[in-house]
């Protein structure tokens, strides 16, 4: 019986033009083989199965080649040929970096180095995976690799160019090899299922080709295992998808429409079918999001050209991509990105899949209500709901937070007792919602002088900045009015998050002549105020009362109030507590507790 020789070794290119998909290559090691320009180190670097060691293998048998073809090919017929096929030539010499990667083994090859070929005009070392030398080996190779003797050359191969000292990159040629274009590898693929007599669908050839990324030597290997599975020695794009346990395209095809019909039911249901037949949650995830992504691409020409896919599978995403909007495609994708980072993480893997075909589902009835402006003396329009670009979201379901009414007693402002008004408190009636604003890069045009003015429309508000442009606004103003504008900026503060500006302004202010007085305890708590928050509350403060001659002036505390002992440590705390409430030194000695902890 004879022996079974798997296609990746039966069918290994012997000939520069039989490689492949590296014309970039092959062509100019041939015109360096032609013009006797031959560097003496060569680097092939690339993804694996991508004809790295077979360029180096052929490199090495035209360059000893003893009757030279016109076209830079070896002959295939002399001795050297002879004996390269046979594998008994003792002028090429192949090494494996991965089980040789010390500095001994180095040491042996350079004690080689020194012999000049026995027959043959080059001594060639073929160093596969040569990443794998430890760092010693790598410099003990330096010297020779740079400086070898005229009748030697070396060709390293290696898949991880990075991890090569750039000493070693510095001294050799440098090959680039590309991945294998899928059409170009079902083209080749195609030639073998002919010579071997094999009836081969081309879809299943496509397959095969797009499932190797790249690699030829993976294709050639996938496409023996679906011969050997045949009965009838054929290949079949079912049989093809079932031995290679791949998902079939159709399912996704018909899972987004039933995602754009809004048809959940239907979706679990396919989802549930998929999972009978043995497909992983993660990988069902990864191909869904595949498939949003080439119906994006399909939406454009140009991006349907980057697209991995035959002819008649364009089409078909090209047809579907109509009815799916690129918001969807993009908030889809999102979600399914999250659902694949998150995955194993979840106890439950397949609901955590079928939540987010939920959402997937049901992402085109996401609405933003827009609040419609309100009319003085009615109700208001009623808000119209528009459809949100729901593009890089990872939540379904997004509704309008109200805004919370926070009473003024949240954040009391202490007034002055030495001003008459000094007994009005923060305790004063909320501000509407409408006008507790967030601080903005531009300050809202809205003012707070009275109630006739926040129900006016925007066209009203918007005339009237027009008139007052170029003119100073000196309207006078209360120190209730003050209170209750400088309140509702603390409070924007806090529901924006800014808690330092929020506790800045948290403190004793009183009012002269439009200036407003506070005192802080120190200069670095001036200085802090300057630049993080008096430019924008001036601001502020000018806006909502109409009037520009407003000012803030800033003082260091007194002696009297600068003296207060501040609460900091855990005894402080205990000291202030017991001094209101002397039960408290009394529970500490009958319970023997320490208030430290």
């Amino acid at each position: 019986m004879e022996n079974f020789v798997v296609s990746a070794r039966k069918y290994r290119p012997t000939q520069f033009d039989s490689v492949v998909g590296q014309s970039h290559i092959t062509t100019t090691l041939k015109n360096a083989i032609k013009s006797n320009h031959l560097a003496q180190a060569f680097l092939f670097c690339g993804p694996r199965g991508v004809g790295k060691t077979t360029c180096a293998r052929i490199l090495a048998k035209t360059i000893n080649c003893q009757e030279l073809g016109a076209d830079g090919e070896a002959c295939g017929k002399c001795s050297s040929c002879h004996s390269f096929q046979e594998n008994t030539s003792l002028t090429i010499h192949e090494l494996d970096a991965a089980s040789n990667n010390s500095v001994e083994d180095i040491r042996n090859l350079i004690d080689q180095v020194r012999y000049p070929p026995q027959s043959g005009k080059y001594k060639i070392y073929i160093i596969d995976e040569v990443h794998m030398l430890s760092a010693s080996a790598f410099n003990a190779f330096l010297k020779t690799l740079e400086e070898p003797p005229s009748y030697t050359i070396f060709i390293l191969a290696t898949t991880e160019k990075h991890k090569i000292l750039p000493t070693i990159l510095s001294r050799c040629q440098i090959f680039d090899f590309n991945r294998i274009q899928w059409k170009d590898m079902a083209s080749h693929l195609s030639a073998i299922a002919e010579k071997e007599g094999i009836a081969a669908e081309p879809a299943a050839l496509e397959l095969i080709s797009i499932k190797a990324d790249g690699g030829l030597r993976d294709a050639l290997s996938m496409f023996d295992l679906n011969v050997t599975y045949s009965t009838d020695n054929s290949l079949k794009h079912a049989d093809v998808l079932e031995n290679l346990h791949i998902l079939d395209s159709d399912y996704y095809f018909q899972l987004t429409d039933f995602f754009v019909q809004q048809n959940h039911t239907d979706a679990l249901v396919l989802l549930d079918e998929i999972m009978r037949k043995g497909f992983d949650g993660q990988q069902f995830i990864a191909g869904l999001s595949e498939h949003f992504r080439n119906l994006l691409f399909a939406k454009d020409l140009k991006t349907l050209a980057l697209m991995e896919l035959s002819e008649e599978n364009r089409a078909k995403f090209q047809t579907q991509c109509a009815s799916t909007s690129a918001s969807f495609l993009l908030s889809a994708m999102n979600l399914c990105s999250q659902c694949e980072i998150h995955y194993k993480a979840a106890k439950n893997s397949r609901l955590h899949v079928e939540l987010t075909l939920l959402k997937i589902t049901y992402l085109p009835s996401v609405y933003q209500p827009v609040a419609q402006p309100a009319v003085e003396g009615g109700a208001g329009k009623k808000s119209e709901s528009k459809p949100i670009a729901p593009a890089a979201v990872a939540a379904v379901e997004v509704a309008k937070a109200p805004v919370a009414e926070a009473p003024i007693a949240e954040a009391p402002i202490a007034i002055t007792p030495g001003i008459p008004t000094a007994e009005i408190t923060a305790t004063a009636t909320p501000a509407a919602p409408d006008l507790i604003e967030t601080p903005v890069a531009r300050p809202s045009s809205h003012g707070l002088r009275s109630a006739k003015k926040v129900a006016s429309s925007n066209q009203s508000e918007e005339n009237s900045e027009t008139n007052n442009q170029g003119s100073a606004q000196n309207e006078p103003f209360t120190f209730e009015e003050l209170n209750l504008v400088w309140t509702n900026i603390a409070q924007g503060f806090k529901k924006s998050n800014f808690i330092n500006k929020y506790v800045m302004m948290n403190r004793e202010f009183s009012l002269v002549d439009s200036v407003i007085h506070m005192k802080l305890e120190g200069e670095a708590q001036i200085q802090q105020f300057n630049d993080s928050l008096k430019l924008e509350l001036i601001t502020q403060l000018r806006e909502k009362l109409n009037n520009d001659t407003i000012d803030l002036s800033l003082d260091i505390m007194d002696g009297e109030v600068s003296d207060k002992k501040l609460i900091y440590t855990q005894s402080d705390k205990y000291d202030f507590l017991s001094q209101k409430h002397p039960i408290l030194v009394e529970m500490k000695q009958r319970m023997g507790l320490d208030h430290e902890f």
